[in-house]
């Protein structure tokens, strides 16, 4: 990882900028947690690499892809290597709102009803094959998702922090589905898919077995507070200068008159292309946002949040969006 300049984790505003160990020892962190899952994970760096980024941007992650590919060896390393708590909800056609966020129980021996709190209540949560649950059963995620709070039996709590959703989805199975609404799909940051391992990767595995189950003793390489220190330094910290935003805001108004779409990105779309270029200037060294890092993100943020004309939904959405990209002058 290239060393950078920046503040001390524990700067606040008016104090100097100078460089330290704080960062170095971050990105060095990342870097250790990167090569770590990059073992359980053969082949699969750059879906590593677009997590880790949705992550830091205080995003949730939707990953439409086959069974059997790392979904979930993703989502458990991803907990492990950072030291947070992990949930796991299994979606099925009968399962219901209270059992992801909880609900309460009488106790008898009390003479009160008592809490018990659902998955929902952990850091990272794996919320598998979203699509077979119920509308009314995904539409309890959307509250916790975006407000990052549940509010049950007129109560309103807060979720643990950080809080990040991992949901994923058989995109060729229809049978028993529910398709996410477009309310719901609008709360992933980014969507993603794992791929098949290249050959020589999945020789490896052949070679040497499953190894999830190693994944439950890893050491973690940071702790919850340095994880929230590095998605503060990112929304707070990290440069989005002037001709940036307008190189952005250029890409955002091609989605709104692209012949391509019948709808373009929304302000929550626009945040979230903010958000994720931070993170992957961050994910590169740096402080400050370039064109590259927005044309490395866009393709993961844009397609899922806008409307593409009938005679284009089986066309590759990417690279639509990359055509776009292609049109926008990058400033000097």
């Amino acid at each position: 990882m290239p060393k950078v300049s920046h503040p001390p984790f524990d700067a606040t505003p008016g104090q100097s900028f100078f460089p330290h160990e704080d960062m170095e020892r971050a990105h060095a962190a990342i870097a250790r947690a990167t090569l770590t899952l990059g073992r359980y994970l053969h082949g699969k760096e750059k879906p590593l690499r677009l997590a880790f980024i949705c992550f830091f941007s205080r995003g949730h992650l939707l990953i439409e892809d086959l069974p059997g590919l790392g979904k979930t060896t993703l989502a458990i390393g991803l907990a492990k290597v950072l030291g947070l708590s992990f949930g796991r909800i299994q979606c099925t056609s009968d399962l219901l709102p209270t059992d992801i966020t909880g609900l309460s129980i009488f106790n008898k021996s009390s003479g009160v009803f008592e809490f018990h709190p659902g998955p929902i209540f952990h850091n990272i949560i794996l919320v598998d094959e979203i699509n077979r649950a119920t509308p009314k059963t995904q539409s309890a995620l959307l509250e916790a998702m975006g407000e990052k709070q549940v509010t049950l039996e007129g109560r309103t709590m807060d979720l643990p922090k950080p809080f990040f959703v991992i949901a994923t989805q058989n995109p060729a199975e229809q049978f028993g589905t529910f398709p996410l609404p477009e309310s719901q799909m609008d709360r992933f940051m980014m969507r993603i898919r794992i791929g098949y391992p290249s050959r020589e990767a999945e020789l490896e595995i052949l070679r040497g077995g499953s190894k999830r189950r190693e994944l439950y003793s890893l050491d973690p390489v940071m702790d919850q507070e340095t994880v929230l220190k590095i998605q503060s330094f990112i929304r707070e910290r990290v440069i989005t200068s002037e001709p940036i935003l307008d190189y952005m805001m250029r890409l955002i108004e091609e989605t709104r008159r692209s012949e391509y779409l019948t709808a373009g990105l929304s302000t929550r779309g626009s945040l979230a292309l903010l958000h994720t270029s931070r993170a992957h200037a961050f994910m590169e060294g740096r402080d400050y946002v370039i064109p590259e890092d927005v044309k490395a993100v866009a393709p993961y943020v844009i397609p899922h949040r806008v409307f593409f004309r009938d005679e284009y939904t089986s066309a590759d959405k990417k690279e639509i969006v990359r055509s776009m990209l292609e049109k926008i002058p990058v400033p000097a």
